[in-house]
């Protein structure tokens, strides 16, 4: 297959795009267009399959499926359970660190974070000095609440969520009981000839939203701080050019970074590195890919010895295969492609999984154990030396040097973000209210090849936004595409409207901050509720809006749901298969707004899109009473 002549998705990342044309390999890139052509059916959400009658399609002329199930009930509960997978895969995520933490406790192993370790104490009523005592503790109060039957309220729900939005949350009934448990029975709920009823349904992804996002998104956070050591602020490289041939070359995707902070932080051992050296290399390196790259650059400033840099997003992370300098893939669960296989195999690119739940066809799968950890490190090791040993030589190594930045701003986090603005909000509250920022726009989620091409809508929606004067905070592989662009780095200001530029040059940051992994959404809830509590209002009436315009997976689902039970305005480039369901379509797009307060607003033209959240914005600022700002547009 000649590749420079295949017809191939387009990328916001021309660098990347011209890369990819110029190998011998298939990519998602060109297998976008050989799947052009869409099941109609499934994008409206109207085909089930649950049961040996279907699937069923429903149609003009055939309303109902053979049980009488109506297009709304289709709908909502293909969309129900699309939200409960997504919940699950990040429960499982909570849960894993939380057994790590535990874990750390009883072993007395090394504390990063004992700052955040004595807040969770804290605010979970902790009374104990031993800090191993603390994380065992911390961790068995999340588990404990994972692990309840879904008729017990989760405790830790009233502890770290807003006051105004608890009672919210009980008005409407959607406190949510032992998470794997709520997950199980949405399961049971959208199976056959069971609940029929849409607004239920769609209420129940609301409930599973609230402990996705406390969870799975805002305690995995805290848990990993204590772990891997709290954020910190700071300049750092992005793209291939973070790849160095002369190191053994260890590529990490997935979504759980605690399974292998004793792996990270045995590489940069002497007698270890020594190992490398015997072989020919200079040391061992981690290249970032997908969201564990995102949060290990998060956390960069600690393992600057080891970590090279974050190359890309998941939909990068064949290309990245392709440079032929990568030894070995590690990974430990999802935006982990299947379209690494074939690549792995032709650059003879040993993979490894530590989790089976993100088992490859051509991995080995060595099971995660914490009673074992160093032996398993000591085998991984040895594996990425033998790889080095026996591709080295063998393949061609072609690093695109000029891809990426030398200088992007990461490591931003709730509280560090705080003290940069001298340990108050209310420096960013002042900015706000004199209308310099106009507002903030949380730009988050996955990166898909669909919603104009690989991260094509994520940057233009965002060079509107910042364009507006609103100021975006990202989280997700929508920051590793909005970095490798520049968007981060020194002189994107320049891309900004005059006030938010103005700001960005005072206070030395771009318009755009980079706060990790998707799992960072949590801390974006963090940064909304700190600034809620200062002004002293809900969460709906901040100037704040999200946006997860290229959103991919069901995981993304679950965090949508939980935006919209935060009350916030949620847009979409695609709609999340629901269009042929007529009442589900107006409950999450306008029923919603006299509920939580959310919404779902569904574009794929960026400046549209930036219209309408523009709008939004000043609209809740006169409602604040904030100073008087113009629209960007002609209404």
């Amino acid at each position: 297959m000649n590749c420079n002549n295949c017809n191939m998705c387009k990328s916001a990342d021309k660098r990347l795009e011209k890369f990819i044309s110029s190998k011998d390999v298939e990519t998602s890139f060109h297998r976008t267009e050989k799947q052009k052509t869409k099941c109609g059916f499934g994008l409206q959400g109207v085909c089930c399959r649950l049961c040996a009658n279907g699937p069923c399609r429903i149609t003009p002329t055939s309303p109902r499926g053979i049980c009488g199930a109506n297009a709304d009930t289709i709908v909502a509960r293909n969309f129900l359970r699309a939200v409960a997978s997504g919940s699950a895969c990040y429960l499982h995520v909570v849960e894993n660190t939380a057994r790590n933490l535990k874990n750390l406790g009883e072993s007395r192993g090394i504390i990063k974070g004992e700052k955040t370790l004595n807040k969770l104490s804290s605010l979970f009523k902790i009374d104990s000095e031993d800090n191993y005592e603390k994380c065992i503790k911390v961790a068995d109060k999340v588990l404990d609440d994972l692990y309840k039957p879904r008729d017990q309220k989760m405790e830790l729900v009233e502890k770290i969520a807003y006051g105004p939005r608890i009672k919210k949350w009980k008005e409407l009934g959607i406190m949510p009981g032992g998470a794997k448990s709520e997950v199980f029975d949405a399961i049971v709920k959208s199976s056959t000839n069971l609940n029929s009823d849409p607004v239920d349904m769609l209420v129940n992804c609301l409930n599973l939203g609230i402990s996705t996002g406390l969870y799975g998104l805002t305690l995995t956070n805290l848990l990993n701080d204590v772990m891997l050591g709290e954020p910190v602020i700071r300049m750092a490289p992005v793209g291939f050019n973070v790849i160095d041939e002369d190191y053994i070359n260890i590529m990490i995707t997935g979504h759980q970074h605690s399974i292998f902070s004793n792996f990270q932080d045995k590489l940069k051992d002497e007698n270890v590195i020594s190992l490398a050296k015997a072989v020919g290399a200079k040391g061992f390196k981690l290249v970032g890919c997908t969201c564990v790259g995102q949060d290990l650059q998060l956390r960069g400033e600690h393992y600057q010895e080891v970590f090279a840099g974050h190359a890309g997003n998941n939909f990068t992370s064949e290309a990245v295969l392709s440079t032929g300098a990568i030894d070995l893939v590690l990974s430990e669960f999802n935006c982990t492609i299947p379209g690494l296989e074939p690549i792995a195999d032709k650059y003879k690119v040993k993979m490894i999984c530590l989790d089976d739940v993100a088992k490859k066809a051509n991995a080995e799968y060595i099971p995660f154990d914490r009673l074992n950890q160093d032996e398993i490190t000591n085998e991984l090791i040895k594996k990425a030396i033998d790889s080095y040993k026996d591709r080295r030589g063998s393949v061609e190594i072609d690093i695109p040097k000029d891809h990426g930045y030398e200088k992007s701003l990461t490591g931003v986090s709730e509280t560090n973000l705080k003290e940069f603005l001298g340990d108050s909000w209310k420096p960013l509250i002042d900015l706000i209210a004199d209308g310099r920022i106009k507002g903030i726009a949380g730009v988050v989620g996955c990166s898909n090849m669909t919603a104009g091409g690989h991260d094509i809508n994520t940057v233009e929606l965002t060079k509107e936004l910042i364009k507006r004067d609103i100021i975006v905070l990202s989280a997700g592989c929508s920051t590793g595409g909005l970095e490798n662009v520049g968007l981060m780095s020194p002189g994107a200001e320049e891309l900004a409207g005059e006030n938010l530029k103005e700001v960005c040059k005072e206070l030395k940051i771009p318009p755009v901050l980079n706060f990790g992994p998707c799992l960072a959404i949590g801390r974006l809830e963090m940064v909304a509720t700190e600034l809620a509590r200062e002004l002293g209002v809900d969460l709906p009436q901040l100037p704040l809006v999200l946006s997860a315009p290229q959103w991919l997976e069901e995981q993304a689902l679950a965090d949508g749901a939980f935006g919209l039970a935060l009350g916030l305005p949620l847009h979409l480039a695609l709609p999340p298969f629901i269009t042929g369901g007529k009442l589900v379509t107006e409950v999450l797009t306008e029923g919603l707004k006299t509920l939580t307060g959310g919404h779902v607003i569904i574009n794929p033209d960026p400046k549209l899109s930036a219209d309408e959240l523009e709008k939004i914005i000043i609209d809740r600022r006169k409602n604040l009473g904030l100073k008087e700002v113009e629209y960007s547009y002609s209404i």
